[in-house]
């Protein structure tokens, strides 16, 4: 596979959510937010490595759309078990700031897929 920095981001961060959760369901007790998490977190990747081999533009927009929405998720699922005191400061600004960075690489590859859908659509009508 070709260098990809949201899939080596995605990948790295899915690996995170997972020790994550292990910590959170195991030493800390929480079950249903924690797995929420899990699913999330670790398919914003699986997303992302779709949309690698995807058949067509409009298929790759397709799973990196879904995979921004399941970034937007994970950040809600983060910001809920921080406000009820799941984690220490250092562990959630740190994870904070991780899903934010992958939220705006996502947002630019879907604008720009967008942008270049559009433009290659234009250029088929003549």
């Amino acid at each position: 596979m070709n260098e990809s920095i949201i899939y080596d981001k995605s990948l790295a961060f899915a690996q995170r959510i997972v020790r994550v959760y292990k910590v959170l369901a195991g030493e800390r007790k929480e079950y249903v937010m924690s797995k929420q998490l899990l699913r999330s977190g670790t398919s914003i990747g699986a997303n992302v490595s779709e949309a690698i081999y995807a058949q067509s533009r409009p298929d790759f927009i397709h799973k990196m759309s879904i995979a921004l929405k399941e970034a937007h998720e994970t950040e809600y699922w983060l910001k809920l078990l921080n406000s009820g005191e799941y984690f220490i400061d250092k562990e959630y600004i740190s994870l904070e700031a991780d899903i934010k960075e992958i939220i705006k690489i996502l947002i630019t590859i879907v604008k720009t897929a967008k942008a270049n859908d559009s433009e290659q659509q234009t250029v088929d009508c003549y």
